[in-house]
């Protein structure tokens, strides 16, 4: 400093100012293990997409994001990923390998299987029995698979409400059916009767689908809940995540999505920050210390919540400034003239 004229006061106040920081900041070896890992992380993201999905998948739980919102990321950014199949799912995820004539050039390589360890109420030990049979030989029916792996009622209920058993020809009201005979023997007496019919039960709606994947695994490659209720959310003024670059720095907007991150840093002065999803990616909404005191139990206990307030466009970041709310449910249940 002394060779660059910076001496005295000014001098002191410097190194003072560094000297207090190094005593509380972060140590440099914490920030150079973290920078790696970052950097590391983003160049998988970047250069090997199913790779990087894949592998954070298989380590859940960790981080803040729910598998839904993995799934979801990976396959905004091309990844293929393919559903729960008790022919070809392992207790975790697997790496596939996708065929030449599907693969087109600009999609990452390779494709990810789910794993049998997202389905809710399945046994680790039953999903263990799955993979052992597989490896022995592929299943014949959906009598062989149920017959060899000796799943509880419940198990095999789940796995064909998600899809799991399609690989069977049966569609999942059909496999409910089927297995509702297979998993409930009828006696000696009735054993000797015939295959029953098809399903006369109504095939699910894709609506049903993506209720029965959330119910069943938390989760759908389907499409995302709100594309359901979008007509009715525009009737509102709700706009798109996607749609929110569209707007100007201090226009009043209003989202909505599925609450997916609530945080409260010690360093931002009470700020809550929520991260929003809907079916065209995520958005970001900040709250006053005030109105979360004001609303704490809709913006705490709803699963999905509509958000107005002014658009913030800073440094390339966009998000909203909330000033009212809604749960999602309340919304669409109040007449479209009141927010005209």
């Amino acid at each position: 400093m002394e060779a660059r004229g910076i001496t005295g006061e000014a001098q002191e106040g410097i190194v003072q100012g560094i000297t207090s920081f190094a005593l509380y900041g972060f140590p440099e070896s914490h920030a150079a293990s973290f920078a790696l890992i970052a950097y590391a992380s983003a160049y998988l993201k970047a250069y090997h997409p199913t790779a990087f999905y894949l592998g954070i998948l298989n380590a859940w739980p960790m981080g803040f994001y729910h598998p839904a919102t993995l799934v979801r990321d990976a396959q905004r950014h091309g990844v293929e990923i393919r559903p729960l199949d008790v022919q070809r799912s392992g207790w975790r995820c697997r790496w596939e390998d996708r065929q030449a004539a599907s693969a087109a050039p600009s999609r990452p390589a390779g494709a990810i299987r789910l794993g049998l360890r997202f389905v809710r109420g399945l046994r680790s030990r039953s999903a263990l029995v799955v993979e052992e049979e597989q490896a022995r030989a592929p299943f014949a029916d959906l009598g062989d698979f149920t017959g060899r792996c000796a799943l509880q009622a419940g198990e095999i209920e789940t796995l064909a409400s998600i899809g799991a058993l399609s690989c069977f020809g049966l569609s999942r009201r059909g496999a409910l059916w089927q297995t509702a005979r297979l998993v409930r023997p009828a006696g000696p007496l009735l054993a000797e009767l015939p295959e029953p019919e098809p399903s006369p039960l109504p095939e699910m709606s894709p609506a049903e689908e993506t209720q029965a994947d959330y119910g069943g695994t938390q989760m759908t490659l389907g499409p995302h809940p709100l594309s359901y209720r979008r007509e009715q959310l525009r009737r509102r003024g709700i706009v798109t995540a996607a749609d929110l670059v569209r707007y100007r720095h201090g226009d009043l907007v209003r989202t909505a999505g599925a609450v997916i991150v609530r945080q409260r840093p010690g360093t931002a002065k009470g700020l809550l920050f929520l991260t929003l999803e809907d079916e065209t990616g995520m958005s970001q909404a900040i709250i006053s210390p005030d109105l979360l005191q004001q609303h704490r139990q809709l913006i705490v206990g709803s699963p999905g919540l509509v958000v107005e307030g002014k658009l913030q466009k800073r440094d390339g970041s966009i998000s909203v400034r909330g000033e009212r709310f809604w749960a999602i449910e309340e919304m669409l249940a109040v007449p479209s003239h009141d927010f005209r």
